[in-house]
């Protein structure tokens, strides 16, 4: 082999190499949201706090489609370089695996998990004038009148149509279901008075409820939310173990250097300790997660555990998304 060809060699072995993720970003990275504009308030914050820690721009890029599986499948099908990421949640990476019979990615081998962000609870809203004030309330007007109910979600297979699609399952009625592109335009029409009900982030419910225009009626989990201690949870108003917690997390494409998955989570744990971004993340109703969840390890088998129980929730309720 003549010195020209080795060196040759040698320089692309260098340049493979990951010690590259010393580097890394060199330029700006784009955080994908694979859901349409309007409920990426967490996107918008968490890429304050990754600008800083990271010393490049972070675009936050919304691609919605296929109850967020287009834009999660997109970063899936990246160069595993660093320069793209998805913020996922539970709908994407966990609920999506069983509700659709051909789902585009696998979420469990298709991804490098980076850190768990925060949790999130899922409010069951209704308009201000709806004639119910509490859970056990709108279950008895819900069985009487749901032949004319519509509910709203922020997309067919999401994570706000599925906890409705629960809820209903557990009373035991059957209702209509509008979907819209985001959650937020959702809201709009539950303010305006042509739905009924949703069952929104916090987030999207709480500047809502805040400013007395919807109603809360119930948490939709097993315990209350931090964000909202003062709502009961439908398991603590009679809807005994029901459970439909809702999460967001950081993901890479499969085969990222481990180098640029470390540097990535160090910055997501750095940002959401800066004082100023954890408060305005409660402020919308996040619930930051403790240090002994963020780590991508426990990200892997967290996601494992969700697709399971997810799994099983779908196939209880007979759902499923061609």
């Amino acid at each position: 082999m003549r010195w020209g060809d080795f060196a040759a060699i040698i320089s692309a072995l260098v340049a493979a190499w990951p010690v590259g993720a010393q580097d890394y970003p060199s330029r700006p990275v784009t955080m994908v949201v694979p859901f349409a504009a309007g409920g990426d308030a967490i996107a918008r914050i968490l890429a304050e706090g990754l600008r800083s820690e990271l010393g490049q721009a972070v675009i936050v890029e919304n691609v919605g489609g296929a109850g967020g599986m287009t834009g999660v499948n997109r970063v899936a099908r990246a160069a595993p370089d660093g320069y793209q990421f998805v913020l996922g949640n539970v709908g994407t990476h966990a609920v999506n695996q069983s509700l659709y019979k051909k789902p585009l990615y696998n979420a469990a081998t298709d991804f490098e998990p980076v850190a768990l962000v925060t949790d999130q609870s899922l409010v069951l809203t209704v308009g201000k004038d709806f004639p119910a004030n509490n859970l056990r309330e709108f279950i008895t007007y819900a069985k009487a009148k749901q032949a004319k109910m519509q509910y709203g979600s922020a997309g067919v297979g999401g994570s706000t149509h599925l906890a409705c699609v629960l809820l209903n399952a557990a009373i035991g009625i059957t209702v209509t279901h509008v979907p819209y592109r985001s959650s937020g335009q959702a809201m709009q029409d539950l303010l305006a008075g042509r739905l009924d009900y949703q069952c929104p982030s916090a987030p999207t419910a709480l500047p809502q409820i805040a400013g007395n225009l919807v109603k809360a009626l119930a948490i939709l989990s097993k315990n209350r939310s931090p964000s909202m201690p003062g709502l009961a949870s439908a398991h603590e108003q009679g809807l005994t173990d029901f459970d439909v917690p809702s999460w967001y997390a950081i993901f890479l494409p499969k085969g990222t250097p481990a180098a640029i998955v470390q540097k990535l989570h160090d910055a997501t744990v750095a940002a959401m300790g800066v004082s100023r971004i954890r408060e305005r993340l409660k402020e919308i109703g996040c619930d930051l997660v403790p240090p002994e969840r963020s780590s991508p390890e426990y990200l892997r088998k967290f996601v494992a555990g969700e697709i399971d129980k997810w799994a099983a929730a779908i196939k209880a309720s007979g759902v499923q998304i061609d």
